[in-house]
């Protein structure tokens, strides 16, 4: 096993476990917290992917930009403090751990019989294309150019009407 296969595994340990956070905490703050430290451990995926642009544009979009939103709508809604309920353990609770832990095994299992160095080494050029900013704007710019257009014309007429509409509140 090589570094990078050990790297990967430990951020995608590290992965589930900030999503088991984001789901599992009644406190909607560590929530936002466990979803911000699950976007960075993804940033971290796409780069032991060598997918450096993707990774950037997770950090900067989702960790960043849609985080905060999401961290001012929180504090906004002003939900104070939840009374602590006991917990009781439900057999459909247990039944889906054990079931959640089984297919995680298997897929496991999975991944160890299907990777051997000739996988890796037949995909090595293929990778190494993808996830780039040059391989993005290429694929974009020219399968792609109609759509892209397409939506450069309608977030221009977003901004005119966002302007149009806060000129209109002003006056």
């Amino acid at each position: 096993m090589t570094l990078t296969i050990i790297l990967f595994g430990i951020l995608a340990i590290l992965a589930i476990a900030s999503a088991l956070v984001t789901i599992l905490s009644k406190h909607p703050i560590r929530s936002a917290m466990g979803l911000v430290f699950h976007f960075f451990m993804l940033a971290g995926l796409y780069l032991t992917l060598s997918a450096q642009f993707i990774a950037a544009l997770q950090v900067l979009v989702y960790a960043g930009a849609i985080m905060v939103l999401v961290i001012f709508v929180i504090m906004l809604l002003n939900l104070g403090d939840e009374e602590s309920l006991k917990y009781k353990i439900n057999p459909r609770q247990v039944i889906g751990v054990a079931l959640g832990a089984a297919l995680l095994v298997m897929l496991g299992a999975i991944y160890i019989t299907n990777v051997t160095p000739d996988t890796a080494a037949y995909n090595a050029e293929i990778a190494e294309r993808i996830g780039t900013a040059e391989s993005l704007g290429n694929e974009l710019y020219t399968n792609y150019i109609l759509p892209v257009e397409a939506i450069g014309i309608l977030l221009t007429a977003a901004i005119v009407g966002a302007i149009v509409l806060a000129k209109r509140k002003l006056s």
